[in-house]
């Protein structure tokens, strides 16, 4: 592992920082091909203006029992961690000063594959919750904009866009999911894959 500094980012109202090379490339090389065969891989099915659609990308949710989720209107409930993930838990949760009992895994198999702008603000996250982002593939473009009152515009100018490299490590915390929504666009003319993991803590029900 290549352990350098977290760097700050600075966003107004976020607690947001990165490490851009968390892995050593010929490890997140051989953590990307271990993953791409030992995660479930499935299609879900997400509501969309009102009606069901296939995401645009192959999704896993994977935790401890009971680490259920809530997305887009359909529960999820967790697939066993891979060993591979696993150990990588452990890991993620010493850089982070965080503990997580569950992961989103995402596989974004070419630039036509993409996430819309949300938040990851269910409940079951609680209020400030702390998330790690770990990127391996492809390089793309994560963007975020401030969170605004129902039915006023977003300002082009108010996007703030971050390159993801491959072995980079994203720490989101504090209030970023109240004020923040991301998204990561379509990319044209990228072929390789990219497989996000997002390291999450499920809070038991009150």
């Amino acid at each position: 592992m290549v352990a350098t500094e977290w760097q700050a980012l600075p966003l107004p109202g976020a607690e947001l920082a990165i490490i851009e090379r968390w892995l050593a490339p010929d490890e997140a090389d051989a953590l990307l091909a271990e993953l791409l065969t030992a995660i479930p891989w499935e299609n879900h099915r997400i509501r969309m203006f009102g009606r069901e659609v296939a995401s645009p990308r192959l999704s896993c949710w994977i935790g401890d029992p009971g680490a259920s989720y809530v997305y887009s209107g359909t529960r999820f409930e967790p697939h066993p961690w891979p060993a591979p993930l696993a150990t990588l838990r452990a890991r993620v949760e010493q850089a982070c000063g965080a503990r997580f009992n569950s992961v989103l895994a995402n596989l974004y198999r070419h630039g036509d594959d993409a996430m819309g702008w949300h938040s990851d603000d269910e409940p079951e996250l609680g209020e400030r919750p702390v998330i790690a982002s770990l990127s391996l593939g492809a390089e793309r473009t994560f963007r975020l904009r401030p969170r605004r009152p129902r039915g006023e515009p977003a300002r082009r100018d108010d996007i703030r866009g971050l390159v993801l490299a491959h072995g980079s490590l994203l720490r989101m915390a504090g209030d970023t999911q109240r004020h923040y929504r991301h998204e990561l666009p379509r990319a044209r003319g990228v072929q390789q894959p990219r497989l996000n993991l997002t390291f999450r803590r499920i809070l038991a029900p009150r």
